[in-house]
């Protein structure tokens, strides 16, 4: 019933309203909700992870280098992927292999990725409360995820040679820069302090 109100377009609907959403989220209630979330990143800091994270300089470092791993598995599997797509890679096998083989390999470093990135931030959790770059990494990580899954997936989930090949090119082509601003903000993370 709801895909019939909005018709054809349903998850580009959706996810251009979330975008929107947010960015007036972003100019209008963010400083508030950027006070109200420092009690829970206080708390971060007090959790197991955080106690482990500020204590144990080897785990930190162990669960960073699992971080950095899936990481370089998602970057992989993102230049895998829309490497065959654009035709420079694996061009001897079928893009659906490719595609799909792929995306299971970006969801298991996304879950990997995810879950080390809390660990990580429990350790340092006031620290990177107060890095704007953390939040622009948020902002681009959660639009990597939008984009993967809610555009990205369903046009490829057609076959290619019925989709016009500059739109296949195009989103190929802003699937690896989103992801790439994903990587590119984690590694200011890195350099910010």
């Amino acid at each position: 019933m709801f895909t019939s109100i909005l018709g054809p377009h349903t998850r580009t609907i959706l996810t251009a309203s979330v975008v929107g959403t947010t960015l007036v989220f972003y100019f209008t209630l963010m400083p508030n909700a950027y006070t109200w979330s420092f009690p829970f990143f206080e708390w971060m800091e007090t959790t197991w992870f955080g106690v482990i994270g500020k204590t144990w300089g080897a785990a930190f470092a162990f669960v960073q280098t699992i971080h950095l791993l899936s990481l370089a598995l998602l970057g992989g599997a993102v230049l895998a992927a829309e490497g065959r797509i654009l035709g420079f890679l694996l061009t001897d096998v079928s893009s659906k292999i490719v595609i799909d083989r792929c995306h299971v390999l970006l969801v298991w470093a996304l879950v990997i990725l995810i879950s080390t990135g809390v660990f990580m931030a429990c350790g340092v959790a006031l620290k990177i409360y107060y890095l704007p770059v953390f939040w622009y990494k948020m902002l681009a990580l959660g639009a990597g995820m939008l984009f993967h899954f809610y555009v990205r997936r369903p046009l490829l989930r057609f076959d290619l040679e019925k989709i016009n090949p500059m739109i296949v090119k195009l989103t190929a082509l802003a699937s690896i820069l989103v992801w790439f601003m994903v990587a590119a903000t984690g590694r200011w993370i890195g350099f910010s302090g």
